[in-house]
């Protein structure tokens, strides 16, 4: 069970990031997870007290898109006329944030649709407690690399080929593997000593079979972080 210390930084982080950033009028990319859901919360709270109006939201998740349902929060896909034009602002969580405010996401297995959202947006903020800050990438949190089921055996060739530990991720309270909400499966992946994450963003990209990887590094985030003595840095690149 999370820590109630954990929880209120997390909920710290995700309602300053709404408070500060989020406008009526907004289209707005929403992220997954146990930080983002927070400012999901925090707008939904806001549009039903009126202070925000006029929001259209864009979910990166089933998970964000019932919590949305839930509040009153207007959800549209990318494809739709009224998000045909981009988003303005995405908001989301991380699960490692390194010194340039380059990313490791995806431990929630949404990593496809939320590097969508973060590049299809035109400002992106990131939500995270202090835990997740780490001076390099790549041999700590896992790195999350989703993958065609087909390709699974060949990719985790050539990813071990590249130095890298692999894990299939493996589902809780289901027999088997972790299945994406487009049918992928997800490989975690662990280097030995930390890498350039930019440098392997793009390398990962090019192994046929992978869908996408959880480097973020090509729309670098303002990022608020929250502490453990209640304050919030506000940090840019």
């Amino acid at each position: 069970m999370e820590q109630d210390s954990n929880r209120l930084m997390k909920e710290t982080a995700g309602f300053a990031v709404a408070d500060d950033m989020v406008k009526s009028g907004m289209k707005l990319g929403l992220g997954t997870g146990s930080t983002a859901i927070h400012a999901v919360r925090r707008i939904g709270a806001l549009v039903s007290c009126g202070k925000l109006h006029d929001i259209c939201a864009f979910a990166t998740s089933l998970q964000t898109e019932i919590e949305c349902e839930r509040l009153g929060i207007p959800v549209y896909s990318l494809n739709s006329r009224e998000l045909s034009s981009g988003l303005d602002l995405t908001i989301d969580g991380a699960d490692e944030v390194d010194p340039q405010n380059r990313l490791i996401k995806g431990g929630g297995g949404a990593l496809l649709i939320e590097k969508l959202a973060a590049y299809a947006s035109a400002l992106y903020a990131i939500a995270a407690d202090e835990s997740k800050l780490k001076e390099s990438l790549g041999s700590g949190f896992p790195v999350p690399v989703e993958v065609i089921p087909e390709a699974r055996v060949q990719v985790t060739r050539t990813l071990e080929k590249m130095g890298a530990s692999v894990i299939l991720r493996e589902a809780l309270r289901k027999a088997g593997p972790v299945v994406t909400e487009h049918g992928n499966i997800i490989l975690d992946i662990r280097f030995g000593e930390p890498v350039d994450p930019a440098v392997m963003e793009t390398a990962l990209k090019q192994i046929p079979g992978v869908v996408e990887n959880g480097f973020f590094t090509v729309k670098i985030p303002v990022v608020y972080i929250a502490h453990s003595n209640g304050s919030i840095e506000i940090r840019k690149r």
